[in-house]
């Protein structure tokens, strides 16, 4: 169950810390007070997706965090099975905090997951009944996972969906060799004509990198000739004038070898200068040999431009790089010899396909036959249900109607068919049911569905819609008899529910000169008393009403006994 829940910085709630304790917990409050800012933060923890906008105006981050004690056994498998563990005292705790940069960080028992591992936790936790799964029952789309809820069909549909996504599959890759022979011969023609143009070009890796370089060289060439030249004479000298910087070295180390005797500075000048004579002579040698190396060859030139060209006209048909190239060359061999043998191929995908079909409809009947049982035992417990929510004479019932075409869900579709009035045959229920009927309706599947899981909250949001007088009262009764095999937490406008709480949480907004701010008041018997004759009677509470929620109070408290 859910002990406590921590709210910093979301929506208009600056900080709240809400202690909830077990049995049936009611949350009132005025309209835009923020109940439903209560319903966002817990959905957080839940995993659900989450809005930059959630998080309150002017804050960097907002921050949830909940503890749950008394954890089921079902929950501390699905933790071990993700590497959690438990804190000692046995509690789970999950944090999520949102920045305002849209990321957010997930915490359980301290240590780092995702949303989805959240998610993957949910169902264990908490269970939110929304206004939206009663817009659920009208729409009979919806109708076939109440049912399959019920009698867990989980198991064969998990066998189910994988054969029905690979029937999927084989039915469009049959559709593809199916098409026309002409078709296929064309394309055909075109896959080879394709790789006979690739595999003509031999391309290699990289090929196009060292002919790039290799144009560069030509482009430059006249200029590197000329300056390799030319640093040759400088060098080495010409053969009838003007010496050379080696010729000069060479005399002026000789002039300085002939003094090096006299001192030591003269000795060390004479080996330096040795020692550049003999860089220099390397030097000149080095740049004559790549003067001579200088090739200006036009024919070398133009098979490198003709060897660019067919490079780039494949790169443009077929990849924007040679890599990309023979990448393309490698998938239309492929494709060729799968349309080169197309024949057999589909001729064995028949087959797979047969194969596959079969085992989806024996998975898909022993679906049917299932539901079929599980509707008339699901019928006769929702009429139980709507007879203790003030609907003695409704009639329900669950069409199963088994397709020849499978579908996601096998073969069959569902409806939920209801007559609320004796002699009236059973109709869509989308088609008669009132807003009322629709809350208690949804309320009485939620509670059989729910007798079975393992989670241990269950979460009204406003199921009162629609609803007053004797009906609301009903509905209280049953939210108390839930409450008693689970947490219960209700968020309600009608008093008639308000006073069936053990505990009552009153939701607050209160506004500032600059900011408004919502709190959370666990109330006392003396403050319950003056909430719920604010929800009888609006803003102005007279001495009647406070009499009539003292009443309401009392005969809630002698209901809870019986």
């Amino acid at each position: 169950m859910l002990s406590l829940l921590h709210i910093e910085n979301i929506a208009i709630i600056e900080q709240a810390d809400i202690v909830l304790q077990p049995g049936f917990t009611v949350l009132t409050g005025e309209t835009g007070a923020g109940k439903s800012i209560i319903i966002d933060s817990i959905g957080a923890i839940l995993g659900q997706r989450t809005s930059r906008e959630l998080i309150r105006s002017g804050a960097k981050k907002g921050f949830v965090s909940a503890v749950f004690e008394d954890i089921p056994a079902a929950l501390k498998r699905q933790l071990e099975e993700l590497g959690l563990d438990t804190e000692d005292d046995g509690t789970v705790r999950i944090q999520r905090e949102l920045s305002a940069e849209g990321r957010s960080v997930c915490r359980v028992n301290m240590r780092p997951v995702s949303a989805s591992v959240l998610k993957t936790l949910s169902p264990y936790l908490i269970n939110i009944h929304g206004q939206h799964d009663g817009q659920k029952l009208m729409q009979e789309e919806y109708h076939i996972d109440f049912l399959d809820s019920f009698f867990e069909a989980e198991t064969l549909l998990e066998q189910f969906r994988p054969m029905y996504a690979e029937l999927h599959t084989l039915r469009s890759k049959i559709r593809e060799l199916e098409k026309s022979g002409q078709q296929r011969e064309q394309r055909i023609d075109m896959l080879r004509y394709q790789i006979d143009e690739i595999e003509a070009a031999q391309l290699q890796p990289g090929e196009e990198e060292m002919l790039t370089e290799r144009r560069q060289f030509f482009e430059n060439a006249g200029q590197l000739a000329y300056s390799l030249q030319a640093a040759s004479k400088l060098l080495s000298g010409g053969e009838e004038e003007d010496d050379g910087a080696m010729d000069l070295l060479s005399r002026a180390a000789d002039e300085l070898a002939d003094v090096a005797a006299l001192s030591q500075d003269l000795n060390n000048l004479s080996q330096k200068a040795e020692e550049a004579r003999y860089q220099v002579e390397d030097l000149a040698a080095s740049v004559a040999m790549l003067a001579a190396d200088v090739d200006f060859s036009p024919k070398e030139r133009d098979a490198v431009e003709e060897r660019l060209d067919v490079i780039y006209r494949l790169r443009r048909k077929y990849g924007a790089t040679i890599e990309e190239v023979l990448s393309y060359h490698d998938k239309a061999s492929k494709e060729l010899g799968e349309l080169e043998n197309a024949d057999d191929r589909k001729d064995e995908m028949m087959e797979e396909y047969h194969r596959t079909l079969t085992c989806a409809r024996e998975i898909a009947s022993e679906l049917s036959k299932r539901r079929r049982q599980a509707a008339e035992d699901l019928e006769a417990k929702i009429v139980a249900q709507l007879k203790d929510l003030d609907m003695p004479k409704v009639r329900i019932s669950i069409q199963v109607s088994s397709q020849t075409k499978l579908n996601p869900h096998g073969m069959d579709e569902v409806r939920f068919l209801i007559s609320t009035n004796p002699g009236e045959p059973v109709k869509p229920l989308s088609k008669i049911a009132s807003g009322g009927e629709l809350s208690r309706i949804m309320l009485a599947i939620k509670n059989v569905l729910t007798q079975t899981e393992d989670v241990g909250t269950l979460i009204f949001d406003e199921i009162d819609t629609g609803v007053s007088g004797r009906a609301a009262q009903k509905i209280a009764l049953k939210l108390g008899e839930i409450s008693h095999r689970k947490q219960t937490l209700c968020v309600t406008h009608l008093p008639q529910l308000a006073a069936m709480g053990d505990h009552h949480l009153l939701i607050k907004k209160s506004l500032s000169e600059e900011y408004t701010f919502t709190d959370v008041f666990s109330l006392t018997e003396e403050e319950r008393v003056s909430e719920l004759a604010r929800m009888l009677s609006g803003d102005t509470i007279t001495e009647l009403s406070m009499q009539n929620a003292a009443e309401l109070l009392e005969r809630a408290a002698a209901n809870k006994k019986k």
